[in-house]
Protein backbone atom coordinates (compact mmCIF):
# COMPACT_ATOMS: atom_id res chain seq x y z
CA UNK A 1 0.00 0.00 0.00
CA UNK A 2 1.63 3.32 -0.44
CA UNK A 3 2.37 5.90 1.99
CA UNK A 4 0.05 9.08 1.00
CA UNK A 5 0.70 12.47 2.45
CA UNK A 6 -2.60 12.98 4.18
CA UNK A 7 -2.60 17.16 4.61
CA UNK A 8 -2.52 15.90 0.42
CA UNK A 9 -5.68 13.30 1.00
CA UNK A 10 -7.79 15.75 3.31
CA UNK A 11 -6.88 18.45 0.05
CA UNK A 12 -8.31 16.16 -2.17
CA UNK A 13 -11.35 15.46 0.00
CA UNK A 14 -11.66 19.31 -0.33
CA UNK A 15 -11.68 18.80 -3.81
CA UNK A 16 -13.98 15.95 -3.78
CA UNK A 17 -16.75 17.73 -2.00
CA UNK A 18 -16.66 20.70 -4.42
CA UNK A 19 -17.34 18.39 -6.81
CA UNK A 20 -20.30 16.68 -4.91
CA UNK A 21 -22.01 20.22 -4.09
CA UNK A 22 -22.09 21.21 -7.88
CA UNK A 23 -24.56 18.59 -8.77
CA UNK A 24 -27.27 20.42 -6.14
CA UNK A 25 -27.44 22.87 -8.64
CA UNK A 26 -26.68 27.20 -7.00
CA UNK A 27 -30.26 28.93 -8.08
CA UNK A 28 -28.51 32.68 -7.78
CA UNK A 29 -32.26 34.05 -7.58
CA UNK A 30 -32.89 32.20 -3.77
CA UNK A 31 -28.68 32.21 -3.48
CA UNK A 32 -29.60 28.42 -2.21
CA UNK A 33 -28.48 25.14 -3.46
CA UNK A 34 -31.23 23.32 -5.26
CA UNK A 35 -30.97 19.52 -3.09
CA UNK A 36 -29.77 19.24 1.01
CA UNK A 37 -28.72 15.91 -0.55
CA UNK A 38 -25.49 16.99 -1.87
CA UNK A 39 -24.99 20.06 0.75
CA UNK A 40 -25.13 17.28 3.47
CA UNK A 41 -22.55 14.49 1.30
CA UNK A 42 -20.22 17.76 0.93
CA UNK A 43 -20.42 18.57 4.59
CA UNK A 44 -19.29 15.26 5.71
CA UNK A 45 -16.93 14.70 3.09
CA UNK A 46 -15.07 18.38 4.48
CA UNK A 47 -15.54 16.99 7.60
CA UNK A 48 -14.04 13.69 6.78
CA UNK A 49 -11.10 15.48 4.95
CA UNK A 50 -10.68 17.70 8.14
CA UNK A 51 -10.18 14.82 10.38
CA UNK A 52 -7.48 13.12 8.04
CA UNK A 53 -5.45 16.01 8.61
CA UNK A 54 -6.18 16.32 12.53
CA UNK A 55 -5.52 12.43 13.03
CA UNK A 56 -1.96 13.57 10.93
CA UNK A 57 -0.81 15.82 13.78
CA UNK A 58 -2.66 14.59 16.74
CA UNK A 59 -3.04 11.03 16.54
CA UNK A 60 -6.01 10.90 18.65
CA UNK A 61 -7.33 7.27 16.70
CA UNK A 62 -5.18 4.79 18.97
CA UNK A 63 -6.98 2.63 21.45
CA UNK A 64 -10.56 1.48 21.06
CA UNK A 65 -12.96 3.11 19.74
CA UNK A 66 -13.82 6.43 17.93
CA UNK A 67 -12.65 9.43 19.20
CA UNK A 68 -15.22 12.22 19.98
CA UNK A 69 -14.80 15.91 18.83
CA UNK A 70 -13.88 16.48 22.65
CA UNK A 71 -10.94 14.33 22.47
CA UNK A 72 -9.66 16.80 19.05
CA UNK A 73 -10.65 19.59 20.89
CA UNK A 74 -8.46 19.28 23.85
CA UNK A 75 -5.55 17.91 21.78
CA UNK A 76 -6.08 21.44 20.07
CA UNK A 77 -6.56 22.87 23.40
CA UNK A 78 -3.01 21.81 24.10
CA UNK A 79 -1.08 23.00 21.31
CA UNK A 80 -2.62 25.68 19.26
CA UNK A 81 -5.27 27.62 20.47
CA UNK A 82 -5.93 29.13 16.53
CA UNK A 83 -7.03 25.34 15.58
CA UNK A 84 -8.82 25.09 18.18
CA UNK A 85 -11.01 28.05 17.36
CA UNK A 86 -11.24 26.56 13.75
CA UNK A 87 -12.22 23.00 15.05
CA UNK A 88 -14.70 24.32 16.67
CA UNK A 89 -16.37 26.66 13.95
CA UNK A 90 -15.69 23.97 11.32
CA UNK A 91 -17.21 21.29 13.52
CA UNK A 92 -20.30 23.21 13.49
CA UNK A 93 -20.64 24.41 9.40
CA UNK A 94 -19.32 21.20 7.88
CA UNK A 95 -20.41 18.30 10.65
CA UNK A 96 -23.71 19.37 12.07
CA UNK A 97 -25.24 22.59 9.87
CA UNK A 98 -24.11 20.84 6.35
CA UNK A 99 -24.05 17.08 6.84
CA UNK A 100 -26.89 16.96 9.59
CA UNK A 101 -29.02 19.63 8.41
CA UNK A 102 -28.30 19.82 5.41
CA UNK A 103 -28.45 23.91 5.35
CA UNK A 104 -29.06 24.53 1.70
CA UNK A 105 -27.72 28.28 2.03
CA UNK A 106 -24.55 29.19 -0.15
CA UNK A 107 -23.04 31.71 2.43
CA UNK A 108 -22.86 29.01 4.90
CA UNK A 109 -21.22 26.04 2.67
CA UNK A 110 -18.80 28.90 1.68
CA UNK A 111 -18.10 29.12 4.95
CA UNK A 112 -18.07 25.26 5.34
CA UNK A 113 -15.39 24.96 2.60
CA UNK A 114 -13.29 28.21 4.23
CA UNK A 115 -13.18 26.29 7.80
CA UNK A 116 -12.09 23.23 5.69
CA UNK A 117 -9.31 24.92 4.11
CA UNK A 118 -8.51 26.44 7.46
CA UNK A 119 -7.97 23.30 9.60
CA UNK A 120 -5.87 21.69 6.66
CA UNK A 121 -4.02 24.90 6.18
CA UNK A 122 -3.58 24.88 10.23
CA UNK A 123 -2.16 20.94 10.60
CA UNK A 124 0.00 21.23 7.73
CA UNK A 125 2.15 24.10 9.67
CA UNK A 126 1.58 22.08 12.95
CA UNK A 127 2.08 18.25 11.66
CA UNK A 128 5.21 16.63 12.80
CA UNK A 129 8.17 16.40 9.99
CA UNK A 130 8.29 12.93 8.49
CA UNK A 131 11.52 10.76 10.00
CA UNK A 132 13.99 10.52 7.02
CA UNK A 133 15.64 6.56 7.44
Amino acid sequence: MENIDPILEARRYVANAKEIIEKSVYDPATKLYRDKKYVRIAGNTLWSGCLIALDAVFQIRKGKGRPSIEKYREAAGKRDRTLLNFINAGYETMHLVMGYDGNKERKVCDAGFERANDIINRCATLRPEPVCA
